[in-house]
């Protein structure tokens, strides 16, 4: 299989990678701009510094995909339950307690972990 730029030399080979990749990420920025300012989250509120620094450190051990926002206070009857204010950021580990019950799941908090209603979840 012959690629589209075989036959030039390496050189300007390189430059069309360049300018490519510099053009999709240049699309890629644009688009997270638009993202933000386009969908407004029901419930995100703005985060302070330390739940900012929270969060960055939930993304970064359990990458973008597990953080879930909690829509509504949260008083943790149990023992290993969380009590959570609206609006916190969390990471889910688990979705599912000890006992297989998915209604509650395993969540760190930045700190504290425990479980907490998946109801009162939501992706952030």
């Amino acid at each position: 299989p012959q690629m589209p730029h075989g036959h030039m030399p390496l050189p300007s080979f390189w430059k069309v990678v360049e300018d490519t990749l510099q053009q999709s990420s240049a699309q890629i920025r644009t688009f997270c701009q638009t993202f933000e300012t386009v969908t407004p989250s029901p419930v995100t509120q703005p985060l302070n510094p330390a739940e900012e620094r929270k969060v960055l450190s939930l993304v970064s051990k359990h990458g973008p995909d597990k953080l879930y926002q909690v829509t509504s206070n949260i008083s943790g009857s149990k023992d290993l339950d969380l009590t959570l204010l609206r609006g916190q950021i969390v990471a889910l580990l688990q979705s599912a307690d000890t006992k297989g019950n998915t209604s509650r799941w395993l969540v760190d908090a930045g700190g504290p972990r425990g479980f907490v209603p998946a109801a009162k979840l939501q992706p952030y």
